[in-house]
């Protein structure tokens, strides 16, 4: 080690105490721990009685006597605007301070805070750092973070050396461990350039441009599940259809929505005036036609002459009977049944009551609970191809933590027009277990197709977009 100016050779119990700062600047494991340990356990070097450490990118960062600086105390403030003017004001890397070497704005304040000598240790930024944006008198050579010390006494030349030498050995540990934050555009990009610049010394295949890359190549051809996402819903897998079995109108409902219902169990009934009237009027036809038939055969026993209207009258009873039969049907299918087990799935049946309907027209559906499957429709955009098999799991809006596995049964082909207006493919899937949800909830349906590369799952959207816009 050179000899501290004003001494013949350093002292041992100076060398002693640097060397152990050095070490427990060496075992250090955090930033916060290094600069605790400069600006109270420098004290073993030079007395002093306050001492500040500053960054630039991040103010005031340490005081002696205190667990954290308090940016907004008057006394953290004053400090920044005079750290501030020493870093950009070229001063030396190494100099001792009084308040006249200050402008009168912050000379002012001095004797509040401090005592009169300060010293100033500067530290600038390692070769290949980036400093903030702040602007400099010289800022290839602006100090990064800076020391202060202050203290009644002046100080010594030789103190200083040993300062010096403390704090550069101090601010090497202290750089290898203090990742600062990015607080401005400027001082991102300079870190992204920083990274990413070709270092002469390196071998093309060790530059971190290469490096990444290399990276990004290799994770856009790895495999993944082309998978997209469309509207689902909870859907019976084979209901039975109820329908209107003649023309009317809906006199009542004997059951609710949802309602579980058995097989012959009364579901509703049409008006049956009209039907009760006319099946009125052809018994009274056919009890006519009888009591003709029963005269005109009595007549033909004395007079042969009515013998051939025997056989026209017995037809007409037959006609008739057949009438009276055909309505006597329609009565009793005026009363629907259930024909199955199940939970009857119908909106408000309000709406259906005193509505004429046509014979064939879908009332209600009779569907077994646990006869359930998902149907979603897929967007014209997101018409990947789907093998019979392929994995969907059902995201209910109901119960999000508890999605439903299902595996695709087929895949329409031609595409849709819904309700809101947009053509879809229909696609029906078969639950994987059985499941405790109820038919009709709906949610997002996650549909897995096969196997392709990253590019293509991230690029597949914009490239149709392209060829859309672009016609090519």
């Amino acid at each position: 080690m050179a000899d501290v100016p004003g001494s013949d050779q350093p002292t041992v119990p100076g060398l002693a105490d640097l060397l152990e700062l050095g070490r427990r600047a060496r075992v250090s494991t955090s930033p916060q721990e290094l600069g605790f340990l400069l600006v109270n356990d420098t004290h073993a070097l030079a007395k002093y009685r306050q001492a500040a450490l500053w960054l630039l990118q991040e103010g005031v960062y340490t005081l002696s006597g205190v667990v954290q600086a308090e940016a907004n105390a008057p006394y953290a403030q004053w400090l920044e605007r005079l750290f501030l003017h020493l870093a950009t004001s070229s001063s030396p890397a190494l100099r001792t301070l009084t308040p006249e070497d200050l402008p009168e704005a912050l000379a002012t304040e001095w004797a509040e805070w401090w005592p009169t000598h300060a010293l100033w240790l500067a530290m600038p930024a390692p070769d290949g750092a980036t400093r903030d944006a702040t602007p400099a008198a010289n800022p290839a050579t602006s100090p990064v973070a800076a020391l202060l010390l202050v203290r009644d006494e002046t100080w010594p030349e030789d103190v200083q050396v040993w300062l010096r030498e403390w704090t550069n050995t101090w601010w090497h540990a202290f750089h290898a461990l203090h990742h600062p934050r990015v607080r401005s555009l400027r001082a991102g990009r300079a870190r992204l350039k920083r990274h990413f610049s070709n270092d002469p010394e390196r071998k093309w295949w060790q530059r971190n441009l290469v490096r990444w890359a290399a990276v990004v190549l290799v994770v856009l051809c790895l495999p993944v599940r082309l998978t997209v996402l469309a509207p689902g819903e909870l859907v019976p897998a084979h209901p039975v259809v109820v329908r209107a079995p003649l023309d009317g109108v809906v006199d009542t409902f004997h059951i609710q929505p949802n309602q579980v219902v058995t097989k012959g169990q009364p579901l509703f009934g049409f008006d049956e005036v009209l039907i009760q009237s006319k099946l009125q009027v052809a018994e009274q036809t056919l009890a006519t036609a009888e009591a003709e038939f029963r005269q005109t055969s009595q007549q033909a026993l004395l007079d042969a002459k009515y013998r051939p209207q025997l056989a026209l009258l017995q037809g007409k009873i037959e006609e008739k009977r057949a009438e009276l039969d055909y309505l006597g049907e329609q009565l009793q299918r005026s009363r629907v049944l259930s024909p199955a087990n199940g939970v009857a799935l119908l909106d408000d049946p309000s709406e259906w009551i005193g509505k004429p309907i046509n014979t064939g027209e879908r009332i209600m559906r009779i569907a077994d609970p646990a006869d359930t499957e998902v149907e979603a429709w897929l967007p014209l955009a997101d018409a990947v191809a789907l093998e019979p098999g392929s994995e969907v799991t059902l995201y209910l809006n109901a119960s999000p933590l508890s999605p439903v596995q299902a595996k695709v049964r087929y895949m329409a082909h031609d595409a849709v027009q819904r309700p809101d207006g947009m053509y879809a493919y229909r696609v029906r899937a078969s639950l994987a277990a059985a499941i405790q949800h109820r038919v009709g909830l709906k949610g997002t349906a996650k549909l897995r197709g096969g196997w392709v590369p990253m590019v293509y799952w991230v690029m597949r959207r914009p490239l149709a977009q392209v060829r859309l816009t672009l016609g090519i």
